[in-house]
């Protein structure tokens, strides 16, 4: 039986060798392929790589149904290429930091969003999260671009402009000039946006002492007033003028979230510049940059912040001085804040101690007495903690 079938045998079992070899022929046909197809081939074989599987190159050319010949003179190609455009990649690997630019600037052109820096086997580069297709961009010829821009028009902000670096120690400042860089489909294919504010230009004679007295009655009117003075200033810089560091001061309680934190850090930051860090108006300043961080719930640096004037108040003013003690027992409450609950009622504790000893009669010490009965009562609604005697009926929220 099988000899007398052997000739349609051999034809059945000559078929699929012939369609399998013309399929393979049809495959070996040239095809056109775009770049954004090669990229994220080679972007795959790199993953692949990276994730530790056996022969990527194979691996991925099977997925892709590609020629692995072909998928390898694509992975050779891009190496040699993004070798060529970044001479100076290998710095990152010799124990030389490399200069990045600041957090939160470069941003794609295709997808519009953050682009990162990591590391690829070509060195450190700025890419973007999938489904972004873009080719990367070498960090070091990034930060050399941006540098030159940051060196040409504010020099100033660099130190050590004689430095070998320069250029890429000028990225580092970059978000002290530039808004927003957008990049193209090269390193150097970058868009700037500038800051849209205007020259600062002198604040009318009164103003100042205009709107510091229309603060408590009209905050609508004293906040214009403001914003005029301060129009064209940059809050990321230190203020050189007495008057544009005191509107942001008198600005900062107005206003809220971070629009309240920007301002009053540069106010904080402005004055302790021009009057040193234990003036009476850059110890006030202080108080109003924990307040608007502590009013948006960054506790961690309110805390900090109390912690640094409270240390400058007792060497001015002394221990036991009033304002010493307020800014300890606000610094109780940020504790609390934070959760740190039995801290934060030893503190107070204390403070109200030294408080009715130093200054009796006081109406301070009562507010912070009823701060204290407010911890108490928290622990023993919250917590399930033995209730704790009242000291003396809650009193108004102390503000200092």
């Amino acid at each position: 039986m099988i000899a007398a079938a052997g000739p349609a045998n051999a034809l059945l079992a000559f078929l699929p060798v012939r369609l399998a070899e013309g399929l393979t022929f049809l495959m070996a046909l040239p095809r056109t392929y775009t770049s954004d197809v090669i990229t994220d081939a080679v972007r795959q074989v790199e993953a692949a790589r990276a994730a530790g599987r056996r022969g990527p190159i194979s691996a991925v050319a099977r997925e892709l149904h590609l020629d692995r010949r072909l998928l390898q003179s694509w992975v050779t190609n891009a190496r040699a290429h993004a070798t060529a455009a970044a001479p100076t990649a290998s710095s990152t690997h010799t124990g030389v930091d490399p200069v990045l630019l600041p957090d939160g600037l470069l941003h794609c052109r295709f997808c519009q969003r953050l682009m990162t820096a990591v590391f690829t086997w070509a060195g450190l580069v700025y890419d973007c999260p999938p489904p972004c297709r873009r080719p990367v961009l070498n960090a070091a010829a990034v930060a050399s671009a941006v540098g030159l821009v940051v060196l040409r028009h504010a020099a100033h902000l660099v130190p050590a402009l004689t430095h070998p670096k320069a250029a890429s120690n000028a990225a580092g400042h970059a978000d002290r000039l530039i808004t927003r860089i957008t990049a193209g489909s090269h390193s150097t294919d970058l868009r700037i946006t500038w800051p849209t504010t205007r020259p600062p230009r002198t604040a009318p004679p009164g103003h100042l002492y205009l709107a510091r007295k229309l603060t408590g009655t009209d905050p609508q009117r004293a906040r214009t007033i403001l914003r005029n003075i301060l129009a064209g200033i940059d809050p990321t810089t230190t203020a050189t003028e007495a008057v544009h560091a005191d509107a942001a001061h008198l600005l900062a309680p107005l206003l809220h979230g971070q629009a309240a934190i920007r301002w009053a850090d540069y106010a904080h930051r402005s004055l302790t510049h021009l009057h040193g860090p234990t003036h009476p108006h850059t110890l006030t300043a202080a108080h109003t940059h924990a307040t608007a961080h502590r009013q948006v719930g960054h506790h961690q640096r309110a805390y900090h912040l109390l912690r640094e004037l409270a240390d400058h108040l007792a060497a001015t003013a002394g221990p036991d001085a009033h304002p010493t003690l307020a800014v300890r027992a606000t610094t109780a409450l940020v504790l609390h804040d934070l959760g740190h609950h039995h801290a934060a009622h030893t503190l107070l504790t204390d403070t109200i101690d030294r408080h009715h000893r130093a200054h009796p009669g006081h109406p301070a010490t009562a507010r912070m007495t009823a701060h204290l009965n407010q911890l108490r009562h928290h622990h023993t609604t919250h917590d399930n903690s033995s209730p704790g005697a009242a000291v003396n009926p809650p009193a108004p929220v102390m503000q200092g």
